[in-house]
């Protein structure tokens, strides 16, 4: 699927506790509105040579617009495992598929200067792709492919460039030394 809009603009997302047990299901801009604690998932995805693909925001998303994160992120969802709902908005958002693997889950919470707030239980998969996207206009404004090196750069210099959790999952991934 390449739409030209967000797919999911009214999903109702998973409540968590801390041991991410779902506690039920609420509306996504409510849950950022409330900073409920959420199940959400960051992909990164790694060619041949070992570089990561970067996205940059679409411009019209409601929070950290136009910020260079990880492949797709996005959120569990009611009535699909998370695997599931993470394989299907790769496909949505950057318009391939590949095989991930589960390699840690992180909370974080961040708020932001429209109000809204990021409370996630994080669960960071790793993928293989060895092509370009085909990444959807409405999720995503740009893309490139970055080596760890380079990012860790840019993260010392730039650091506001990037989003929240792109930075915490990625310091996980490849500690930042000074």
């Amino acid at each position: 699927m390449n739409a030209t809009r967000p797919v999911e603009e009214d999903t109702y997302i998973a409540l968590v506790d801390e041991q991410d047990n779902i506690l039920g299901y609420e509306e996504k801009l409510l849950v950022h509105r409330q900073g409920l604690l959420h199940r959400a998932f960051s992909i990164f995805v790694l060619n041949e040579r070992g570089e990561i693909l970067l996205q940059r925001r679409a411009w019209e998303k409601y929070h950290s617009p136009g910020l260079w994160t990880n492949t797709c992120c996005s959120h569990g969802i009611e009535g699909e495992p998370l695997i599931v709902t993470a394989a299907r908005r790769l496909q949505e958002e950057m318009g391939f598929t590949c095989p991930l693997a589960w390699q840690f889950a992180f909370q974080y919470q961040a708020a932001f200067p429209d109000g809204l707030i990021e409370h996630e239980l994080d669960h960071v998969y790793l993928g293989h792709y060895a092509d370009d996207p085909n990444p959807n206009p409405a999720e995503v404004a740009d893309w490139k492919w970055r080596s760890p090196p380079a990012i860790q750069q840019d993260l010392r210099e730039n650091a506001d460039a990037y989003t929240c959790w792109f930075r915490l999952a990625f310091e996980r991934l490849y500690p930042i030394t000074p």
